[in-house]
């Protein structure tokens, strides 16, 4: 009686991308001498995480992507994707990542048919291996197929951007600013297929110039200032860092000055049946807000909540150097 051949599980590693000690130094050219651009960066990407990289101009994002895309050569320091050190196995750590940059680089006159088949052929796919057709159709691409690139619209060109990233299969994928420029409907459009893609098992970084588009999507969130990471845990903990709340009431009448009843919290009436308080939710609890309420004799017709969100934390992280843009913030 023959026996099974018992068959050993496939071992996936315990991060999708893990960062030591990294240091990245740019030589001096002319009068500038060289310029540290990553200090030394620790950072872990957990498998299977929509992990958010954010920081502000000249911050270290795009050499810290370079390298692990193997475009820039880092200084000291290592580097695994996918459990694969990209000093040791550069081929294999490079077949492990797919990257979509925030420039549209495809030949205009190819068609998205001949863009993903060109692709997967320099990463070496076996032609009996593509996944053409269901990529195209992943992205919604398949009525286009056999159009030139030239004639897709500008949403259309980002979703095949996404798709020839992922021609080899990639565990690990790079978002570099993937809505950038693009309108509030596309916007979304790509959020929810990102968030697909991360269903699937890819482990998705994403860079944004849009805070919210980072706290909207991410579960994971890393900052970086001055090429050195300021934070980097789980979004819900991140957004606990900026101790202050308020609440936004409408009560049943018109008031001349906030109530001495209030007299304990920051509160104002920016209109006369409109008070807002503000407190620190470490120290105070809503219930003494809305008891002081009461005690001035009003009835609250409608109520509402503010908290801290991402924006807070990257302008009290980052001293500042973010610049709100279209009320959103960006962070480049």
């Amino acid at each position: 009686m023959a026996h099974a051949v018992p068959v050993s599980p496939i071992r996936l590693p315990a991060s999708a991308v893990e960062v030591r000690g990294l240091t990245k130094t740019y030589a001096g050219t002319g009068k500038a001498g060289p310029k540290l651009a990553l200090k030394g960066i620790d950072l872990t990407i957990p498998r299977g995480s929509l992990f958010a990289l954010l920081g502000p101009n000249g911050a270290g994002k795009s050499t810290l992507i370079n390298i692990l895309a193997g475009l820039v050569n880092k200084s000291a320091g290592s580097v695994a994707i996918w459990g694969t050190d990209i000093d040791e196995h550069p081929r294999q750590a490079r077949a492990s990542i797919g990257v979509v940059p925030q420039e549209l680089n495809m030949d205009p006159f190819f068609t998205p048919r001949e863009i993903l088949e060109l692709q997967a052929g320099l990463y070496g796919v076996p032609k009996r291996e593509r996944r053409t057709d269901e990529l195209l159709a992943a992205v919604g691409l398949s009525d286009k197929a056999d159009a030139h690139a030239r004639s897709l619209s500008g949403g259309m060109k980002r979703r095949l951007m996404v798709a020839k990233a992922m021609v080899h299969s990639p565990p690990v994928l790079v978002l570099d600013e993937p809505t950038a420029g693009v309108d509030v409907e596309l916007r979304h459009l790509l959020w929810e297929h990102v968030r697909m893609l991360n269903r699937a098992g890819s482990t998705v970084l994403l860079t944004t110039h849009y805070l919210q588009e980072a706290e909207e999507l991410c579960d994971t969130i890393a900052i970086i200032n001055h090429g050195a990471v300021v934070a980097c845990e789980a979004k819900s903990s991140l957004l606990r860092r900026v101790d202050a709340k308020a609440v936004i009431m409408l009560v049943d009448r018109d008031l001349d000055a906030v109530p001495a009843t209030l007299a304990g919290f920051t509160a104002d009436l920016p209109e006369p049946r409109r008070l807002v308080v503000r407190y620190q939710p470490s120290r105070q609890r809503i219930d003494a807000v809305l008891a002081a309420v009461a005690a001035a004799g009003l009835s609250i017709v409608d109520l509402t909540t503010e908290q801290s969100d991402l924006e807070d934390i990257f302008l009290q992280l980052t001293g500042g150097a973010h610049a709100a843009a279209s009320g959103t913030g960006a962070a480049a």
